[in-house]
């Protein structure tokens, strides 16, 4: 009976924190099918008293938001592919070949991850300014195609492969590089799906970035796009969390399908230092 009532418990908490959590994104689900005149009402309703799609029209017809999205969804293809080739092939050789300073020069590397953004983003910027990179896609990619945490990530999975499997695909005439995608990558697909999720988020959700380095609506990510729909007293609340809805459903759908990798993934990352 105190095991019954425990568990009750827990799952009380976990519904009412699960419940607490959404509520945000009810409200804005809620607010991008009313008017303007009721979504400022007081006190606010929650569900819509005159259904509309006006919000989604406006945001999809009369602003830029096609463009946005094509935008962000080529920044994230093209970061996410060099990411995942600088990572794989940096983990493989912090894993797999002996070299001088090896582990020194990996804990260099992850003592970077240490150090905040707001620190490199001017001289970067500089860079790309002197590359002739402002407004275009090199600035929006280039910068962000290697990964410390995907690097450190695969390299602790790769650890975990028992080196038999090395020794004896060499001895069978196997390559470095065939042993890589031919071996070790099917056993570590859970951080690779992992990395790539999190790196597609953090692409599609980069704000500060794009818009140091970008000035016309054709080079616009969907968060820079997003930001011009708050105007402050004329805002209209309906097509913000339209666009709002629109920008996040993406990102859901692609934890949704994948979240079995990720926490296969951080439930392996430590077996084997």
């Amino acid at each position: 009976m105190r095991y019954k009532l425990q568990k009750a418990i827990i799952y009380t908490v976990l519904i009412f924190g699960a419940i607490w959590m959404l509520l945000p994104f009810l409200w804005m689900l809620s607010t991008s099918f009313k008017t303007q005149a009721e979504a400022l009402r007081m006190p606010p309703t929650w569900i819509p008293q005159h259904f509309t799609t006006m919000p989604f029209k406006i945001v999809w017809e009369k602003v830029h938001f096609p463009q946005y999205i094509y935008v962000s969804t080529i920044v994230s293809l093209f970061t996410l592919a060099g990411v995942l080739i600088t990572s794989l092939l940096a983990a493989y050789a912090f894993s797999w070949y002996e070299f001088p300073g090896r582990e020194q020069m990996f804990m260099a590397m992850l003592s970077l991850m240490m150090v905040p953004i707001p620190v490199y983003v001017v001289p970067l910027y500089i860079i790309v300014q002197k590359l002739g990179w402002i407004d275009t896609f090199y600035a929006l990619i280039v910068p962000w195609t290697v990964n410390i945490f995907g690097i450190f990530l695969l390299r602790q999975h790769m650890r975990s492969i028992p080196r038999d499997l090395y020794d004896a695909a060499i001895i069978d005439g196997c390559s470095k590089l065939r042993f890589l995608f031919s071996v070790v990558m099917p056993l570590v697909k859970p951080a690779i799906v992992t990395i790539a999720i999190f790196d597609v988020i953090g692409s599609w959700n980069a704000f500060m970035w794009p818009l140091m380095v970008t000035n016309s609506d054709k080079m616009r990510p969907i968060q820079v796009g997003l930001a011009y729909f708050a105007q402050g007293e004329t805002t209209n609340y309906p097509a913000l969390m339209a666009a709002s809805t629109i920008t996040i459903l993406p990102l859901l759908i692609l934890f949704f399908i994948a979240q079995k990798q990720i926490v296969e993934s951080y439930s392996r990352s430590g077996l084997k230092e």
